[in-house]
């Protein structure tokens, strides 16, 4: 591992970016930035730092910032009376270079090429000293509200408010995540998600697709699916016992809002859940199975075969949007009446299931008219057949 780690900053040095050092090493992406940046490792509650690898400035040699020959070609070029935009195109480089360049390292009118090549580097290394180790007055001011408990978004838009000072939510955030915290509070009794350490994202770009099968987008059903003319169309999902260690399934018609409860045995597994909907829809006359709409879950990795099994297309909504699937929501969220959140659904048998949902499925509803989803699905079974 120690030799990953020297051939990581090499890597890095050469100005490789953290994902292509990660795969020509064979390194998950999170152990580059920990190796990258540094941070604090948590296994097991043990929780212990890991020291940057690397230097992260950027070698001398990067072409991306300007050399030391570069900036004596700027110097001869303001003597001669150049302006900005004819030294950038002898450069080739881009205008806005070039007057950063002179606005940051002008002293007293006056351009020195090697005193501005000495200023870049004393003031490129890194890490650099953080914003509230350095700023006392500061850091006591944000000290002060984060022990009334304010948020670090409240405690920023205050000191812009009343102080006139201004600082980002985010430096507030890294001074109470990072290592060596400069303000003397524990992230834990300070925010209120409670996390210890901070969670990551992944981008939008980085999402790892779930399925080896392609799966049929949302924006594929038919019309009629949107504006529930036709019975037939389904939405489903899963609502998830304590510490996602059971489940139970649940799938609505979008026409006459009738429930049907899938029983996993207090599993989610994908087997179980492929074995018992194409049980379900097997059941069904061919009018009443025409769609089945389902999130993203990764339960629904065997899609393809409920749907060649029983002869019904499968559409996924967009990732992180259970909206699209309005009637499943509403219906999840009554469920949570007999299921709390937080419980185990193991205890519940198939027979509790049918229970459940027979006295759901016999409340009269509003948008029906008052009818009740049991009896309109009555009718819409009798005219199938």
């Amino acid at each position: 591992m120690t030799d990953k780690r020297v051939l990581f900053a090499r890597l890095i040095s050469q100005g490789v970016s953290i994902s292509e050092a990660c795969r020509q090493l064979g390194i998950d992406r999170k152990t580059g930035h920990w190796w990258k940046n540094g941070g604090v490792i948590t296994r097991n509650g043990i929780s212990r730092v890991v020291e940057p690898v690397i230097n992260q400035q950027v070698s001398a040699e990067s072409g991306r910032y300007l050399s030391e020959d570069e900036r004596i070609v700027i110097a001869d070029g303001i003597r001669a009376g150049a302006s900005a935009r004819s030294i950038a195109a002898k450069l080739g480089r881009a205008v806005s270079t070039v007057s950063r360049e002179l606005q940051r390292n002008e002293v007293e009118g006056e351009y020195r090429p090697h005193a501005a090549q000495q200023l870049m580097l004393t003031r490129r290394p890194r890490p650099k000293q953080r914003r509230l180790e350095c700023d006392l007055e500061l850091r006591a001011l944000v000290q002060g509200y984060l022990d009334q408990r304010w948020s670090p978004e409240q405690v920023a838009q205050e000191l812009s408010a009343k102080h006139g000072r201004t600082i980002a939510v985010e430096t507030i955030y890294q001074a109470l995540y990072s290592p060596g915290r400069c303000v003397e509070r524990d992230p834990r009794s300070v925010l209120r998600t409670g996390r210890p350490y901070r969670r990551p994202r992944r981008r939008g770009d980085q999402r790892r697709p779930r399925f080896m099968v392609p799966i049929r987008s949302i924006e594929e059903r038919p019309d009629e699916v949107q504006d529930r003319s036709v019975a037939g169309h389904w939405e489903g999902d899963l609502i998830v016992g304590a510490f996602n260690r059971s489940a139970i399934g649940t799938l609505v018609e979008r026409t006459s809002r009738y429930t049907i409860l899938v029983h996993l045995d207090g599993q989610s597994r994908a087997d179980d859940l492929r074995d018992e909907l194409i049980k379900i829809f097997e059941g069904l006359p061919e009018p009443l199975r025409r769609s089945l709409t389902w999130d993203q879950g990764s339960e629904m990795c065997h899609h393809h075969l409920v749907a060649e099994a029983t002869a019904m297309p499968v559409f996924f909504c967009h990732a992180g949007m259970p909206w699209q699937r309005p009637s499943n929501e509403n219906t999840n969220g009554l469920l949570r009446d007999y299921f709390p959140k937080g419980t185990d659904l193991r205890v519940y048998t198939a027979d509790d299931l049918a229970r459940v949902s027979d006295e759901l499925n016999r409340r009269p509803r509003k948008t029906l008219g008052w009818q009740t989803p049991h009896d309109l699905f009555a009718t819409l079974q009798s005219e199938s057949v």
